[in-house]
């Protein structure tokens, strides 16, 4: 009966010493995951804005009506020539490792 005991005591113990190790797992894919959909947003949003280019029209507006509202804020959005440069940051617990993790996707278009 003791045996057992203890043994359920261990198992207490070394479910205790993973979670804090699962948690970390758990927040480090949840952040490739933001990492990831931010370079998706960040590639569409450059296209929008290179086809309203295209259009005649003003390529940020294009890149902002593209982006969903929390990502609209923290976008950059740079226009040259015929090119759109977009940078996005990634939502992160960490102002520090979201401004590390920025993506960034150009798109353009040829001017004739």
């Amino acid at each position: 009966m003791r045996r057992l005991r203890a043994e359920q005591g261990q198992a207490l113990v070394e479910v205790v010493a993973a979670v804090p190790v699962l948690l970390l797992v758990g927040l480090v894919l949840m952040q490739a995951l933001a990492v990831g959909y931010a370079a998706v947003l960040a590639g569409t949003a450059a296209h929008a804005g290179a086809l309203a280019l295209a259009a005649g029209g003003d390529a940020r507006a294009g890149v902002r009506e593209s982006l969903p509202g929390w990502s609209r804020a923290g976008a950059r959005v740079e226009v040259a020539g015929g090119q759109v440069r977009v940078r996005l940051r990634p939502p992160s617990p960490l102002a520090s490792l979201a401004r590390e993790l920025e993506m960034e996707a150009e798109a353009g278009v040829e001017e004739s």
